[in-house]
């Protein structure tokens, strides 16, 4: 199973596929039509489009964080149509792209350890099924494209309104003009769904971009675990990905949002995560972030409900050009409600990695609590490592903890491991495997595995 794409050579080289629909380069009101007329959209979702293509016209890129200053918006092509429609058959999905999905090993882990899958294929979505079982108590696990058609109700009452709403901040504003595919999933009430669901993001043209959606309802008491991967090929020219991730767990629901991010090193990965946390429902995100050249990925958790719970998880490497600016945002609004963050970062080969989070607590929040952990990890002289934490508090009955630790690899380290018996390269491998072994013990077995293999392949500077 190569979920995560250890291997080297799937970065050296791109598909053959051919697309049959592509817009020119640059985003217009013409481009966002030709999506729209494409995916024969409602004329809500019309001009929610170019409401958002108009607020993104007039506002400038952030001033703050790491300097997008080498993207050109301009060069990127907003829809790439990949000229097939979905099937929920490995079989009639086209060889040429079955093949790179064959390669990641997506049908076989289908078969072994998941719910159902969905694969996406740059601005298409190729592949979506679900178990028989869930189907009949009221599970909804499609393409976003196909709910807009089947549930248009449901996914107008939730859609880019109170979770991240279109005019959050200017690669929203993009995302809600030139949105495509994605995954919709709805769990009834107190229904209990045993095996992941998962979401595969393949962005596979070259100057291209991926923008898909994932909406995601937990209803009183369900629970979900949902694992979404992504990945592209290396070329020489920036790409951009800036994805949306809203979720809403209702009073009792629990949620887990497993997430890895292998994007090649020209990618540009700017994705906006965010969750709204009903009386006691539980919210976890597990993310472990590798690639791109510069990732700005913050995941949130409002928490609206008493008792309400959030915990964030996070591991993070930064090799040669690139910088990894991630962190954890947690929003208690209401009584007796909690929140973990533990981040970890590895900074190699004069790669950059920042923590940047907010715990914000109001008036109303009494007796919550919030523990905040950042590590981070340099593996040589030359690498950076950061921690930009922000604890906002506005009530005197809270628990609060925040701890920062930015740390070298020792030399003492280094020689005791290798007076045991192993390499130095062994001695820094095993130092830095116990450092992300929390991350790692979250995630299932599958995944932690090439997690791991990623992590090492980074180390010997493979990549």
């Amino acid at each position: 199973m190569q979920v995560l794409e250890p291997n080297r050579e799937m970065y050296d080289d791109a598909d053959d596929h051919t697309p049959k629909l592509t817009a020119k380069p640059g985003i217009n009101e013409e481009v966002v039509r030709l999506i729209s007329t494409t995916k024969t959209e409602p004329d809500w979702m019309l001009q929610k489009r170019l409401k958002g293509l108009e607020f993104f016209n007039k506002t400038g890129l952030p001033q703050w964080g790491p300097s997008l200053k080498n993207l050109d918006l301009n060069k990127i092509i907003y829809f790439i149509d990949p000229n097939t429609k979905e099937s929920t058959s490995w079989d009639d999905v086209p060889e040429e792209i079955k093949k790179t999905f064959d390669k990641l090993g997506i049908p076989e882990a289908e078969k072994k350890s998941l719910s159902g899958v969905g694969a996406q294929y740059d601005s298409g979505v190729v592949y979506h099924n679900l178990q028989k079982s869930l189907k009949e108590k009221g599970v909804i696990f499609e393409n976003m494209d196909v709910a807009v058609q089947k549930y248009p109700e449901l996914v107008k009452q939730y859609f880019m309104t109170s979770c991240i709403p279109i005019n959050d901040h200017k690669f929203i504003m993009l995302h809600a003009a030139v949105w495509s595919g994605g995954t919709f999933i709805y769990v009834p009430k107190n229904v209990k769904v045993e095996l992941p669901l998962q979401a595969y993001f393949r962005m596979n043209a070259q100057k291209g971009g991926q923008f898909e959606h994932t909406l995601i309802i937990i209803d009183e008491g369900a629970e979900l675990h949902y694992i979404e991967g992504c990945s592209s090929p290396r070329y020489q020219e920036s790409s951009l990905h800036a994805g949306c991730v809203e979720i809403f767990v209702k009073a009792g629901g629990k949620m887990r949002y497993s997430s890895i991010e292998n994007w090649s090193k020209n990618v540009y990965n700017l994705n906006t995560k965010r969750a709204i946390v009903e009386k006691d429902g539980i919210m976890e995100w597990v993310s472990g972030n590798m690639g791109g050249s510069v990732t700005m990925l913050y995941p949130c958790s409002i928490l609206k409900g008493e008792g309400a719970k959030a915990d964030n998880l996070s591991i993070a490497f930064a090799g040669k050009g690139q910088v990894q600016d991630i962190g954890a945002k947690a929003i208690h609004l209401a009584p007796r409600t909690s929140s973990t963050i533990t981040s970890k970062s590895i900074s190699k080969d004069g790669g950059i990695s920042t923590y940047r989070g907010l715990v914000k607590i109001t008036q109303q929040a009494n007796g919550s609590t919030t523990s905040v952990i950042c590590d981070g990890l340099i593996v040589d002289g030359k690498s950076r490592n950061n921690t930009i934490p922000a604890l906002n508090i506005d009530n005197n009955d809270v628990d609060a903890a925040h701890e920062a630790r930015v740390g070298k690899i020792s030399e003492e380290a280094i020689f005791y491991l290798q007076s045991r018996g192993l390499t130095e390269e062994q001695a820094r491998q095993t130092i830095v495997s116990g450092f992300i072994e929390p991350i790692i013990r979250q995630l299932p077995l599958e995944y932690a595995i090439e997690l791991n293999k990623l992590i090492e392949l980074e180390m010997e500077g493979s990549f």
